[in-house]
């Protein structure tokens, strides 16, 4: 048999703590264990709490059990080269899949997003561009949701794919 050397355990400054359970609920904020918000409360609540959105200016247009629509500006969003950044379409689709998932699932179980692929058709200049998040498979503990972004002309920016874990309680980080 041989000998597999141990991992050292990075020092305290680099460890984060994750736990599971339930933090209590903040009354006024409406922060918490999310456990009892309903759909407009995810949209009009977290989102808006939710820093990454908010910078990166995503407005949620729909919001039901079958679908989720959002919007973002391309200003703002942009790479060096002028036109949207990969990385924004990306942000707005697990924005708009992971509420889809969350409006499915909650209150019993919390979404986390463990998978994400994008793939960019087209470059968007300028405008809006306008993601719809649909269901592909909605299971107990897991889902995975189609995010097609198109530009204000109706052309298809990017197609993704977002898988989420369905979890018994929100993660804490500490």
């Amino acid at each position: 048999m041989r000998h597999r050397p141990r991992r050292r355990r990075p020092p305290a400054r680099y460890r984060r703590t994750v736990t599971t359970e339930a933090p209590d609920r903040d009354a006024e904020s409406g922060a918490g264990s999310g456990t009892d918000l309903s759909a407009d409360q995810i949209t009009a609540e977290q989102i808006a709490a939710e820093q990454l959105a908010d910078r990166m200016g995503i407005e949620v247009l729909e919001t039901s059990r079958e679908q989720v629509v959002g919007r973002m500006p391309v200003a703002g969003n942009r790479q060096p080269y002028g036109v949207l950044h990969g990385g924004a379409n990306a942000v707005l689709a697990e924005t708009l899949g992971s509420m889809l998932s969350a409006v499915n699932v909650m209150p019993d179980r919390f979404p986390v997003g463990i998978e994400l692929s994008c793939t960019h058709h087209r470059s968007a200049t300028s405008g809006w561009v306008t993601g719809v998040a649909t269901p592909i498979h909605i299971g107990r503990s897991t889902s995975t949701t189609e995010i097609v972004i198109t530009d204000e002309q109706g052309r298809r920016v990017c197609t993704a794919r977002l898988t989420c874990l369905h979890r018994d309680n929100r993660p804490r980080v500490s």
